[in-house]
């Protein structure tokens, strides 16, 4: 089955200072013991078609090269062998794998019971910003709580709003690097339920 394709986004802009991969295992599978000590949906994770993973990836960062370069480094040991690639795969994405990973970003839904005020103001700001720099505000909120999330945002997109794009857009990628953490982590934890599967040797 063919490696999924995305294409990428036009805008360009700076990238983030490149970064070596730590020493991660390659597609050799972990010797049994250390494989006996890796948790229940990492091991899946691990075992998984790579067409799969790629496609699951996607959902957490939408840049390919990403996607594949996390996939390609598996089977890993535990969970902070895998944040940690994730983390050096984002900070060296090239300025047009940014642009794609961002093109794939929409605006985080808002609670059903926030104010209409706000609603609106937070509307026009996320309009605003888009309008400026080409793409939607990505932010992480995960260590806020959802009734001040709202308040968060606008602040954050108020505050943002006055930077260069030349400054701003390391500071998205930053927020998308969070976001995309975020992701793998709750993957990972998704595919503790799944059931396992493994690659066939071509």
């Amino acid at each position: 089955m063919p490696s999924p394709r995305r294409h990428a986004a036009s805008r360009r802009g700076p990238t983030l200072p490149s970064h070596r991969l730590p020493h991660l295992p390659g597609s050799a599978t972990l010797p049994a013991q250390r494989r006996s000590q890796v948790p229940a949906g990492l091991e899946r994770f691990n075992a998984a078609p790579a067409d799969d993973v790629r496609r699951a990836l996607l959902a957490c960062c939408g840049s390919l090269r990403w996607a594949c370069r996390v996939a390609d480094h598996r089977p890993y040991p535990d969970l902070d062998s895998l944040l940690a690639a994730a983390d050096e795969a984002a900070y060296d994405l090239a300025p047009s794998d940014l642009a794609e990973a961002l093109s794939c970003e929409s605006i985080t839904p808002l609670p059903a019971d926030i104010y209409s005020a706000a609603r609106t103001a937070l509307s026009a700001a996320h309009a605003a910003y888009e309008s400026r720099f080409g793409h939607v505000f990505v932010i992480c909120l995960d260590d806020v709580s959802p009734d001040e999330a709202a308040d968060r945002v606008l602040a954050a997109i108020r505050s943002r709003l006055a930077n260069d794009p030349e400054d701003e857009r390391p500071l998205a990628a930053d927020e998308l690097r969070r976001l995309a953490r975020g992701r793998l982590i709750r993957l990972v934890r998704d595919y503790s339920g799944a059931p396992a599967r493994t690659e066939h040797a071509h």
